[in-house]
């Protein structure tokens, strides 16, 4: 078991004095209703957890840029391989993941696979840098997508003022942290909701593509693969944009505890969503290139749009808002299921106890949840947001990179180990190798980016001995986290899960 930290652990029944179960009154002094634990409840169905995956995994960059693996590639032909290959290898992370997940029945994805496998301070690192950088950083990015293009109808003539989508950025992060805060319900039927929307935008893309070439439109595929030849470390980089793009796979993994059924639900719930997505990735891309040259698309700003704009007239203004209600829709998967790895991290003592809080009433993990806030109002309206996710980027198929190395140490240490859901082991293998070359790849191409990211990273090991391994901070210290601890309790009106997580 993980130490915890020397923060006195509140239980629910030292929650308030005078309080006979433990709860906060309701306002008019009246007691919550009923006698319902204060749990994390399964609400994750099979369609919930697809619109999970797929309205995490499809944001902006299909629709805005995606040049990245057109410019690594060099050919159209090349290119669509690459699209394909890196939908088939995210596939084969999300199986391993699915066995992971349905053998290990905890939320928290990465950290907890690490943490069961290589034990506490890789764990830690893990979430720390997640904590407080990766997610802040990337819902920064993924919110400015969403503020720029919910104002472009409004600003058809002229640029959109920055100030204008920073404040409309802030208001969408603060709607879904009030949204996943509210309801667990709600906040899934919006992203089923927005899932639809986004491969509604898709259809928008495809179909007309479909029209083109049954109409003959097939000169930009003529001599395919023919062009500016890929370069030996042009192609990794193709492999390593696709597969960013493909990223969103493992959010299903961060709500295990929360998912129906979790042994069908999650293997069945991921093959549909990589299915779904990748051949939509794929059919995307060709659609855009019945109508755009290769040399078009690589001069786009926003793909989808200048697609549109030639093939659908007057509708392509709905566009534009499309690919805003897909950016809305990363951001509350995002949110929903990275509040969950705060709250798992928490509960095993490796970040502030309030954060393993639950909402007497709501049944949510406010404070997992609203800790995000401040700190993606810090990254939105500071610093250069692209440069701290290249960075950290090598920090994340890292750990994925080695929480699926764990599923094949576990196959040999734990044979007997109970795994409803099992892939041959080619596929974590492979997976994991994909990985790990990828950042090594980004220490020999991006050297200075790479250091940083890693400096940044081990700022994590000297911070694990800080504040979880050393037991004699000062009795100020603890009176004081003891203190701040109940405040918050009592403004946010949260108590510890009363049903104990059982191993």
């Amino acid at each position: 078991m993980v130490r915890k930290p020397v923060v006195s652990t509140i239980s629910s029944g030292a929650y308030l004095q005078g309080s006979a179960n433990g709860r906060l009154p309701a306002l008019g002094g009246k007691e919550p209703p009923g006698q319902e634990k204060v749990v994390l409840k399964k609400k994750i169905t099979l369609l919930r957890g697809i619109s999970i995956i797929i309205g995490t995994i499809i944001g902006a960059g299909i629709f805005i840029s995606p040049k990245g693996v057109l410019q690594n590639t060099g050919s159209v032909g090349l290119s669509l391989v690459v699209w394909t290959v890196c939908g088939v290898l995210s596939l084969f992370g999300a199986l391993s993941y699915a066995e992971l997940g349905t053998s290990i029945k905890k939320s928290g994805g990465h950290y907890t696979y690490i943490l069961e496998v290589f034990g506490p301070l890789p764990a830690f690192v893990r979430v720390w840098v997640e904590l407080l950088i990766i997610r802040p950083a990337a819902t920064a990015v993924i919110s400015l997508a969403f503020g720029r293009y919910i104002l472009e109808p409004f600003f058809i003539h002229c640029e959109i003022p920055e100030l204008a989508i920073k404040l409309v950025t802030a208001v969408g992060i603060t709607v879904v942290m009030v949204l996943n805060s509210m309801s667990v319900s709600w906040s899934a039927r919006i992203q089923i909701f927005l899932t639809f929307c986004k491969l509604t935008a898709i259809l928008i893309i495809i179909v007309p593509g479909v029209m083109q070439l049954i109409k003959g439109q097939t000169q930009y595929f003529k001599d395919a693969f023919s062009g500016r030849d890929a370069s030996i470390m042009g192609l990794p980089l193709a492999f390593y944009y696709g597969m960013y793009a493909y990223a969103g796979w493992f959010y299903l993994n961060f709500v295990t505890e929360e998912v129906e059924n979790p042994e069908k639900t999650i293997p069945l719930a991921i093959c549909i969503s990589m299915a779904i997505v990748t051949v939509g990735y794929v059919l995307t891309n060709v659609a855009y290139f019945t109508t755009i040259s290769a040399e078009e698309l690589m001069l786009s700003n926003a793909v989808a749009v200048t697609f549109s704009e030639r093939l659908l007239g007057n509708f392509s203004l709905a566009v534009p808002i499309f690919v805003a209600l897909s950016c809305f829709g990363s951001m509350n998967g995002g949110v929903f299921a990275v509040s969950r790895l705060f709250y798992v991290a928490s509960r095993e003592g490796h970040l502030p106890e309030i954060l393993s809080m639950i909402h007497i009433r709501k049944h949510t993990p406010l404070p997992a949840v609203i800790v995000l806030h401040p700190l993606t109002m810090i990254m939105l309206f500071s610093g250069d947001l692209y440069s701290l996710l290249n960075f950290l980027s090598f920090a994340r198929w890292l750990f994925i990179g080695l929480a699926v190395a764990g599923l094949i140490y576990l196959r040999y240490k734990r044979p007997d180990m109970h795994r409803p859901f099992k892939v041959p082991l080619f596929i974590p293998a492979l997976f994991s190798f994909t990985c790990l070359f990828m950042v090594a790849l980004s220490l020999y191409s991006d050297p200075f980016s790479t250091g940083v990211g890693f400096i940044i990273t081990l700022t994590g090991v000297p911070a694990y001995y800080l504040f979880i391994i050393w037991d004699k901070k000062p009795n100020w210290f603890r009176r004081m986290s003891d203190i701040i601890t109940r405040t918050l309790q009592i403004i946010l009106e949260v108590v510890p899960e009363e049903d104990c997580h059982k191993l």
